[in-house]
């Protein structure tokens, strides 16, 4: 019993799916809390909120407390979330992890102000960060993760050309320092003052408060500038290219899969499935039919040997389409409630022997009937027949 209030509670302060109304309320909650925390942050530093400082103070101790309890019960429950580890194990990765840094800074300097004398507003900002979270961001191939993908494809070239624009930062800074030093020397007073100049030219901002009055020193930084517009416009470019690219490698793993005629079936994984709690590699699976990923939390998981697969799964599923070589034609048949097959057996029917009943869909959940499996109206049976029923129709395989 015990147990299964800890797999609850686990549930719960994870990401929440539509249908368990606890987990979604929670992380409203904790949205909610971040939120407030937040207005807190930015409007204790109006002077006209002075009067309300001890009641900001009041929230922000509550929302604080509310995200300490909260990192509690995440590593009281991290077991669950790292199950292919012992607990110990467990509760040190998950302390250990991003998320969990992001954790505990969002609330640990508020009660330790003598570690972090300076640095408590600063670490506030740690408790936006945990809204991200909140976000099944990871979940599907999003515009994040093409960002995600785009920049490590091109991670070389985008390094090749930051290196380029430092180079030329480095060598224009000095160069214009001699040239303005001795016309503005509490201006260019060393190299640091014009590279400053430099990035702010480069980088197109032009803040203004360093410029040459020089004529050759003017002459140099129109040719900076210039240069400016096209060392900034080759990050860009590349990025562009990589987007283009990265999209078009999506389109053409979709068509191949049309082509290939690959088909994918998704498998939930509801309470006391046989596979719950089961690894990859002990699964028995027919020929050409493989596990592609698992959906789990939100996120997307790549299944190797010694995953396990958990109750609340989504398996999906893939194999090979099925080629027509020889005429397969299944049918469907929606039982209405004066149907004869209502209220009656499968053993009752008198089906002939080019009858097949395959499946039926009941409650929006598929079923393989046996013998004493008893229609109700509105099932959908699905049956390999010659014969012509009334109100049937052809499925397409």
């Amino acid at each position: 019993m015990q147990e299964s209030k800890k797999r609850r509670i686990f549930d719960i302060i994870q990401i929440g799916y539509d249908e368990d109304w606890q987990s979604r309320a929670f992380d409203v909650m904790l949205m909610a809390m971040i939120f407030i925390n937040l207005f807190i942050v930015i409007f204790s530093t109006f002077d006209s909120f002075a009067p309300y400082q001890k009641l900001l103070d009041m929230a922000e101790l509550a929302t604080v407390t509310v995200f300490a309890a909260e990192y509690v019960l995440r590593v009281w429950t991290s077991e669950y979330l790292y199950p292919a580890v012992p607990k110990k194990k467990a509760v040190l990765k998950y302390m250990t992890s991003f998320n969990g840094l992001i954790d505990m800074l969002s609330f640990l300097p508020y009660f330790l102000p003598f570690f972090f004398p300076a640095g408590i507003v600063a670490f506030r900002m740690f408790r936006v960060v945990r809204i991200f979270r909140l976000f099944r961001i990871n979940a599907y191939y999003d515009a994040l993760n093409v960002i995600g993908d785009v920049i490590h494809s091109r991670k070389d070239q985008i390094l090749s050309s930051i290196f380029i624009i430092l180079v030329l930062m480095t060598a224009s800074s000095l160069c214009m320092y001699h040239l303005e030093h001795e016309a503005q020397p509490e201006v260019f007073r060393n190299a640091f003052s014009g590279f400053w100049w430099a990035a702010s030219t480069l980088l197109t901002v032009g803040y203004g408060d360093i410029y040459p009055i020089t004529i050759p020193g003017r002459i140099l930084g129109i040719m900076i500038t210039f240069l400016g517009v096209g060392m900034v416009a080759i990050p860009t470019g590349i990025l562009s290219a990589g987007f283009v690219e990265q999209y078009t490698k999506l389109k053409g793993l979709k068509d191949y899969s049309a082509e290939a005629d690959i088909q994918f079936v998704r498998l939930e994984i509801i309470e006391n499935h046989p596979w719950a709690g089961r690894k990859v590699c002990s699964l028995s699976l027919p020929p050409g039919l493989i596990i592609a990923v698992i959906q789990r939390m939100g996120k997307v998981v790549v299944p190797r040997g010694a995953t396990v697969i958990r109750e609340g799964d989504c398996v999906v599923l893939g194999a090979e389409g099925y080629r027509d070589e020889g005429e397969i034609v299944l049918r469907e048949i929606v039982l209405k409630e004066n149907h004869p097959w209502v209220s009656r057996a499968i053993r009752e029917l008198h089906l002939s022997r080019q009858t097949l009943i395959v499946m039926v869909r009941r409650d929006g959940k598929l079923r393989i009937p046996d013998g004493n499996f008893c229609f109700e109206a509105g099932d959908m049976v699905i049956l390999y027949t010659n014969k012509v029923y009334r109100d049937m129709r052809d499925v397409e395989i």
